[in-house]
């Protein structure tokens, strides 16, 4: 790899690692195509970046971010995967796929800038994601103003059950 490449790799990373929401780092070895396959599919989907790293570059790289804090796990065949938006998205993508696996392993992450070890990734896989989050959000919204409807409707349902039950007590 020449001079200038090194240098357009350490910019593009750099942007990434700037923009991360959350970063894990995973040591992988002995892993076949077809597992590497399956797991960047999962990531893919998402929306999270999976990168393997050259980790002299990616050291470089991180100086001045977010995942500065877990730059010193680059050592050995890494990985990272990156997520912009979800926190918890890579994590329980990551710790869901590896759960079977040996072959990978959870080093580090960072988490909106502060470093967060294997425990605290696995806690963060069972936490729920941006779209449970928000459904669980809209729910609780609703729930005051579908109260509201019920309390409304309740004296005129009432008033037609009596009614009704009237209509039904008279002789034809």
């Amino acid at each position: 790899m020449i001079k200038s490449e090194k240098e357009e790799l350490i910019k593009e990373l750099n942007e990434k690692f700037a923009r991360a929401q959350t970063a894990i780092v995973a040591e992988f070895s002995k892993l076949n195509v077809e597992t590497v396959t399956k797991l960047r599919k999962k990531f893919r989907d998402g929306k999270v970046d999976y990168k393997v790293l050259k980790n002299t570059l990616a050291k470089r790289a991180a100086k001045g971010t977010p995942v500065e804090v877990i730059a010193e796990d680059f050592v050995g065949p890494v990985a990272i995967a990156i997520s912009y938006d979800d926190v918890v998205a890579p994590a329980k993508i990551l710790v869901d796929f590896i759960k079977d696996l040996e072959t990978i392993k959870v080093r580090s992450a960072s988490v909106q800038g502060r470093r967060v070890d294997v425990e605290g990734v696995k806690a963060l896989a069972k936490m729920p994601g941006l779209p449970e989050l928000r459904a669980q959000l809209l729910g609780m919204l609703n729930q005051p103003a579908g109260k509201l409807v019920r309390t409304i409707a309740a004296p005129g349902s009432q008033l037609a059950r009596v009614l009704q039950a009237n209509v039904d007590k008279q002789p034809k």
